[in-house]
């Protein structure tokens, strides 16, 4: 094992290994949004040769702040732990989540998905994900992968994003190549919160499809 948690960004970078081993799948761009994002990083840090290249969405870091990661632990073990199953059948619960962590409100079914989604995640992973992914260490691993990167690195952020500022996507994205002093590699959405891909899907394709048209010998 090469990482330090079970459920650390690392191990499930090592999961995505074999799935696209399994797939036979030698040649792939991976698009991260969020935590999926550091596991994206990771994924193209251990298998250089299958993966050419990773957008980010929504996911930066690489600064470990003691007292907010520790209210942000906090917080989340006990979401985790006191989450009720009957939740998405709540009135107008669908609406709450259609308005959270975004600047204007998604479609009220995306709402209603990532309360379903919330509620069902299998508890010991959520819990084992949000432990192993914000400690110290894990946290300033993140820079120094991306700085050994070969491979293009994009990122995509809200420039309203409440869980993961730009400022922080800025940061991260700095130590890779592409950024050039001015962050070359960093696409900022404006009135975009931590929902980029849903707040603004046409923004994240147009984004996506410029990257993989500079990067075609790359496909």
């Amino acid at each position: 094992m090469l990482t330090s948690g079970y459920y650390s960004p690392g191990a499930y970078a090592e999961d995505l290994g074999i799935l696209l081993e399994k797939l036979d799948i030698s040649n792939a761009w991976l698009i991260g949004h969020s935590l999926g994002g550091a596991i994206a990083l990771w994924g193209a840090d251990m298998s250089p040769q299958n993966i050419k290249g990773v957008v980010c969405v929504n996911s930066g870091g690489g600064i470990y702040l003691q007292e907010e990661f520790e209210r942000f632990r906090s917080v989340g073990r006990q979401l985790v732990r006191w989450r009720p199953l009957w939740l998405p059948y709540l009135p107008l619960m669908d609406v709450v989540f259609a308005r959270m962590s975004v600047v204007n409100a998604i479609a009220r079914f995306w709402g209603r998905q990532r309360l379903i989604d919330f509620a069902a995640a299998h508890p010991q992973a959520a819990l084992g994900a949000l432990l192993d992914s914000t400690t110290e260490a894990e946290v300033h691993l993140l820079p120094q992968i991306v700085a050994r990167l070969k491979q293009p690195v994009y990122f995509i952020t809200g420039d309203r994003d409440p869980i993961m500022e730009p400022k922080y996507v800025l940061h991260l994205a700095s130590f890779h190549w592409l950024f050039s002093g001015c962050g070359e590699n960093v696409m900022q959405i404006p009135d975009c919160g931590h929902l980029a891909m849903v707040e603004y899907p046409e923004a994240v394709a147009s984004y996506l499809q410029t990257i993989f048209t500079q990067h075609k010998s790359l496909i």
